[in-house]
């Protein structure tokens, strides 16, 4: 992302909280691993949309910022058998997530109701459930009426879902800061364009 792009980005963003909806969400990322008694890290996608490019950042994020539990165990739908240790987690992980774990979901389009089970098990075990959807509604029952904190991409601006991801683990991996989303945004421009560092996603 170019200075051109972040400027016109700022200009475009000015007065919609969208930054501030996401400085709110990634704070509630990193407080919920950051705090004593932290677990791992879960993230999960839908069936259609697996998660790995966010995966790869948060990992960059928690060598950054020496938060190591930012970095994520990607869970998988259908891991094939042959598929290297870090890539075969499966949804089954999410029945006994274990203590203090956070489960962020990341789904652009709706969420399937063998997700939501699984999901609402991992909550209903002490889980933080944090949703990044593209859904507009938080009704009963579907992603946003599980997590304890939703990030609505469709209701927050019209933003491209993957520039939330981007924005998302770059300001989990910042400490917070009394500036605001608009004047941390071109600190953060240099990571959104820079390829994730860690490989092995």
């Amino acid at each position: 992302m170019d200075a051109v792009r972040v400027s016109a980005l700022r200009q475009h963003l000015a007065g919609t909280g969208w930054l501030e909806a996401v400085g709110g969400f990634a704070g509630a990322l990193r407080r919920s691993v950051s705090r004593r008694g932290a677990g791992e890290l879960l993230l999960v996608g839908t069936e259609a949309f697996e998660p790995w490019h966010l995966a790869a950042h948060l990992e960059d994020e928690a060598a950054w910022s020496a938060v190591p539990r930012l970095a994520p165990t990607l869970l998988r739908h259908t891991p094939p058998a042959d598929a290297a240790a870090h890539l075969a987690h499966g949804l089954r992980r999410l029945a006994a997530p274990g203590r203090g774990a956070t489960v962020l979901v990341v789904a652009p389009d709706a969420a399937g109701a063998s997700l939501l089970e699984r999901v609402q098990d991992a909550r209903r075990h002490g889980a933080t459930v944090l949703a990044l959807d593209g859904a507009a509604t938080g009704e009963p029952g579907d992603l946003g009426g599980l997590a304890h904190e939703r990030l609505a991409v469709g209701t927050a601006a019209e933003e491209p879902f993957g520039l939330a991801q981007h924005l998302v683990s770059a300001a989990a991996g910042q400490p917070p800061a009394r500036r605001g989303g608009l004047d941390r945004l071109a600190e953060l421009a240099g990571r959104l364009t820079a390829p994730p560092a860690i490989s092995r996603w």
